[in-house]
């Protein structure tokens, strides 16, 4: 493997997310990238990329540390490619409406062990096992669940049987500590999350994700007559807030260039690494489009750099 070192990097969508995939040819003008085969919603790796360049670039102005890291600009790309490579951002916890307790976080055995499997890959240990998936009709919650409604589990306008199981609480306390973002300001859903993440099984989760999405109508003005203007009407499909997605980084030494030679505190993969997370670390930042209307905040929690190859 060329890459050296890896960390995880999760994302916490603090106002709904729009990371488009062009014109649709369904209901929905302008909907949200999905994987292929799943369905899933995901943020390619492209536009992840290019918003921790973007947000770098806005907290040094070292252009020098940025072609390393990050790869020159297209007039140069040429001259050598980047050290840093993280991959698309995939689904990990999905908010839905709940009878109970307002909204649940919700997630599947399927997404759990994709998670696993990626943060294995960067020799990141979750440190629990995963449940058992449910049964078609029940949903997986902690002892302590505040998402029960008398004996049920009621997500949107779907009922629930309620299966109690400690694996829940431990997932969801790893999360915690190691995924949501940390700050006085998030303390009160540190709380929260043992109390209302629920396990449905594959097929719902999947639904949830096609179906429970936020649909925005938009409409552009005419500047004399304040009225809708020919095509100024379209529907916009978002992630919703308190999404949780996470996306595997990885990164080499950087390559030398034909001009000059990286800076002597680049020298490994894992310098690279720490030279994002210095600069973005405990940050929020816009992702995706449809900036000047507030959306798309996302706030960052980066994990531990972990050598590769036994390194």
């Amino acid at each position: 493997m060329m890459f050296e070192y890896g960390q995880m990097l999760y994302l916490y969508v603090e106002t709904p997310l729009h990371a488009g995939s062009g014109r649709g040819l369904g209901a929905v003008d302008l909907p949200i990238q999905r994987e292929r085969v799943t369905g899933y919603p995901l943020v390619q790796a492209s536009g992840i990329k290019g918003a921790l360049r973007s947000e770098c670039e806005k907290r040094t102005k070292d252009k020098t540390r940025i072609k390393f890291v990050f790869g020159p600009d297209t007039t140069s790309a040429s001259e050598h490619a980047g050290a840093f490579a993280p991959g698309d951002a995939r689904i990990l916890l999905f908010p839905v409406r709940s009878l109970a307790g307002v909204f649940a976080w919700t997630t599947s055995v399927e997404v759990l062990a994709r998670w696993q499997r990626d943060a294995r890959a960067i020799r990141e240990e979750v440190g629990w096992q995963l449940p058992k998936p449910p049964e078609k009709k029940n949903a997986l919650v902690s002892p302590q669940s505040a998402v029960i409604a008398g004996s049920k589990v009621v997500l949107e306008e779907f009922a629930f049987e309620v299966a109690k199981d400690e694996t829940v609480t431990h997932i969801a306390e790893w999360l915690v500590k190691h995924a949501l973002p940390e700050g006085d300001e998030y303390k009160y859903w540190h709380d929260k999350l043992p109390t209302r993440l629920v396990i449905l099984p594959e097929d719902v989760f999947r639904d949830f994700t096609q179906y429970a999405t936020e649909i925005v109508t938009r409409i552009k003005l005419d500047d004399e007559t304040k009225t809708v203007e020919g095509g100024g009407l379209w529907t916009e499909e978002h992630l919703p807030a308190d999404t949780l997605l996470y996306t595997p980084l990885v990164a080499t030494t950087p390559r030398k260039s034909k001009k000059e030679n990286p800076p002597d505190d680049l020298d490994s993969g894992k310098a690279v690494l720490e030279f994002v997370a210095k600069h973005l670390g405990k940050q929020r930042i816009q992702l995706g489009g449809d900036e000047t209307v507030g959306r798309g905040m996302v706030a960052l929690r980066f994990g531990k750099p972990h050598a590769l190859n036994g390194r």
